[in-house]
């Protein structure tokens, strides 16, 4: 073979993975335009005051909001990795809190309702939802029930033909801004995980309270509610799905909810070692590029390597995922390694930046903090490790 022949590494070359196409990344092209041009320049500002609705309204003109909801209640019809793209792209916000306030909306309380509700809950919620018009939370966590699903006290009793609920919720997400809940309640204390049933509730119903705003170590920008229900009556129309099912349409709701957070956790990966890889070939110490010495050289390596493992994972379950399979031992996986990969890489970002990384001007301190949720909400580590080991029978 003629020496102009070898095959060269090509270091810069990128490949479209096979679970996107051309029309997936004219859409990425189009998103990442609007967030870099509307949404990142608000990031700082928002970390100080919470980003506000019109977010959801913009996004809602330009179609963001239903990329894979059916275009009878005012999606866009496209498939499941548009999701994907819109999760990678939204992490060039740099605003770790919007995403997640955004996420809530688009791949946690929304896709119950567009697999379990009838037409006229679409029509109702789903219609204006995709709009940006009205704004969703879900609610499952209790502040004695996390992880642990099974343990929620918040009950549901049947009064005719209304619901009275109480309780109360912690942690939760766009609870100061939305118009309406997904709420997990237990319906019949005594029939244990055939016990519990999904609500819609509308957030404006006597007897609600948004009790606290929460106040975290990250995530600043979105709003974090405590919520109490006291005597709240809801229509028996607004039961969402099968009475008595709601454990099990939970458990399949916080699966997509895990693989959107693990992709999301990579695509801010990706944008920490490309501003880090910057920082290092600028930086200098001892009359060179810090970049230049093995040291440095090694950490970018390392991170790299764990980054493009969690990526192929998460796309390998993806695909998965659209074709019809429900593989919760990978996604449980995907969203253990990434979250870890993210937290031990933001450290390493920020030990590479040194004092900087520590200011918030470099905004590497702020990914810290934000990613730091990724290993708790949506399930532990610790709950995702049980669950993977339970899952090989022993």
């Amino acid at each position: 073979m003629a020496t102009d022949q070898v095959l060269k590494p090509d270091h810069a070359a990128s490949s479209r993975h096979p679970i996107f196409t051309e029309e997936h990344e004219a859409m990425r092209a189009t998103i990442r335009r609007f967030v870099e041009t509307e949404l990142a320049p608000h990031a700082d500002e928002w970390e100080e005051t919470t980003f506000p609705d019109w977010v959801f309204t913009r996004m809602g003109e330009l179609g963001f909001l239903g990329l894979s909801y059916p275009e009878e209640y005012g999606g866009q019809g496209g498939d499941y990795a548009y999701n994907l793209v819109l999760a990678e792209e939204l992490a060039r916000s740099h605003s770790g809190g919007m995403v997640m306030g955004v996420a809530v909306h688009t791949d946690m309380a929304n896709p119950p309702i567009k697999m379990l509700g009838t037409h006229e809950q679409k029509l109702r919620y789903l219609v204006p939802a995709m709009k940006g018009e009205k704004i969703a939370c879900l609610g499952i966590t209790e502040p004695d029930a996390g992880s642990d699903v099974a343990g929620i006290k918040t009950t549901a009793v049947r009064d005719g033909d209304e619901f009275v609920i109480n309780g109360s919720k912690v942690f939760i997400t766009n609870g100061h801004r939305a118009d309406y809940i997904v709420l997990v309640t237990k319906t019949d204390p005594d029939a244990g995980y055939a016990g519990f049933s999904l609500f819609i509730v509308d957030m404006d119903s006597p007897g609600i309270v948004r009790e606290k705003k929460l106040m975290k170590a990250g995530m600043a920008a979105s709003d974090t509610a405590l919520l109490s229900f006291t005597d709240v009556r809801v229509p028996a129309a607004n039961l969402l799905g099968e009475e008595g099912k709601g454990f099990y349409h939970i458990m399949w709701e916080l699966q997509g909810e895990r693989l959107i957070g693990a992709v999301g956790a990579v695509a801010s990966c990706d944008l920490l070692i490309e501003r880090t890889l910057q920082y290092a070939q600028e930086r200098t110490a001892f009359g060179r590029p810090i970049g230049k010495f093995q040291g440095i050289r090694w950490k970018f390596a390392e991170m790299a390597t764990k980054v493009e493992a969690a990526r192929q994972l998460n796309y390998n379950t993806a695909r998965r995922v659209m074709a019809g399979e429900y593989p919760v031992r990978e996604i449980s996986m995907a969203k253990l390694y990434a979250s870890r990969i993210a937290c031990e890489v933001a450290d390493e970002c920020l030990q590479i930046h040194g004092g900087n990384g520590y200011m918030r001007e470099y905004g590497i301190e702020r990914a810290w903090r934000d990613l730091r949720l990724n290993r708790i909400g949506a399930g532990t580590d610790e709950t995702l490790l049980e669950y993977i080991g339970r899952s090989y029978g022993i």
